[in-house]
């Protein structure tokens, strides 16, 4: 089996060469080799790969950036996946693609499922959102799969920064009432192949069904009891922090920042563990494995 991933140098796209290893020929391809900014590119590079699943980690993330290029972001996560989908109807190939919790506006109580409607805050949720819906368009198998609050030991994300503010300043303000499920880049990836196992089963039995599912870690919690988590953990890791600095919860409005986000970004996971039996860890399990991982690279 060959699987082709884009955006390899991402957080998930790092982990996934790991993860889709033992399943076939991977090939991984950094920005360099596919570039989603030029769509025009995709179908040769994807003709000559051949690939039997193509797993889409590549898009434009930068949420408060995407503001000021919307129309940039919307040809990465919109434009491109759709050429993507294209090229993987006709090689018959699956396409596993990632979305995210900010295709919802955050206004309901309760987990957002696969079937609640989306509406988007913002530009960068509009641009996954347009990728969602030109992957339903082409008619090919497809499973795009819903993640929240990424993070992992490398790459630019929540616990890094939030780490390196801890070394800099005696004072951290953290944002305590939006919520949502801290997921490590490692257990998607993970889950991504064990997805990619079974549909490959499913489509050989003559059972496969596209559809949406919901992947982030299990529980919940705020932004800033993520950074206390974060913060509790690395004290107790040699040369990750030397002495935790104060944390001070604050609300949404007094951290102005150019995209609006979610007040609630938990998503409901029955429906992958219904159809694949994938129980995802909670959050609290995965940020000690991620720090394990972080402590490592920071003391090599």
């Amino acid at each position: 089996m060959r699987l082709l991933i884009t955006g390899a140098d991402g957080q998930v796209g790092w982990e996934l060469r790991r993860s889709l290893l033992p399943l076939g020929e991977v090939m991984a391809l950094d920005r360099r080799a596919c570039d989603l900014s030029r769509p025009q590119d995709l179908p040769r590079i994807l003709r000559e790969a051949r690939p039997d699943i193509i797993v889409n980690a590549a898009a434009y993330t930068a949420v408060d950036k995407v503001e000021e290029e919307e129309p940039l972001a919307t040809l990465i996560n919109g434009t491109a996946v759709g050429v993507i989908a294209e090229e993987a109807r006709k090689l018959d190939a699956l396409l596993i693609h990632y979305s995210t919790d900010y295709v919802f506006d955050g206004t309901k109580t309760a987990p957002y499922t696969e079937d609640d409607p989306p509406h988007p805050l913002n530009a960068y949720g509009r641009s996954k959102l347009a990728g969602e819906r030109a992957i339903e368009q082409c008619g090919g198998g497809y499973l795009i799969l819903r993640t929240s609050w990424v993070y992992a030991a490398r790459g630019r994300n929540f616990l890094l920064t939030v780490l390196r503010l801890a070394r800099e300043r005696d004072e951290l303000r953290i944002v305590a009432d939006q919520i949502g499920a801290p997921t490590w880049a490692r257990e998607i990836a993970d889950a991504t192949a064990s997805i990619a196992i079974q549909a490959r089963r499913e489509a050989g039995q003559g059972g496969f069904k596209s559809g949406i599912f919901n992947v982030t870690a299990a529980d919940q919690t705020s932004w800033f009891g993520f950074a206390r988590a974060i913060l509790d953990q690395a004290a107790q890791s040699p040369g990750l922090l030397r002495y935790k600095p104060k944390l001070c919860p604050i609300a949404t409005a007094d951290y102005p920042v150019p995209a609006e986000r979610p007040r609630n970004s938990c998503l409901a996971g029955y429906l992958v563990r219904e159809r694949f039996g994938i129980a995802m860890a909670d959050w609290q399990h995965m940020l000690m494995r991620c720090m394990e991982d972080t402590a490592l690279l920071e003391t090599t």
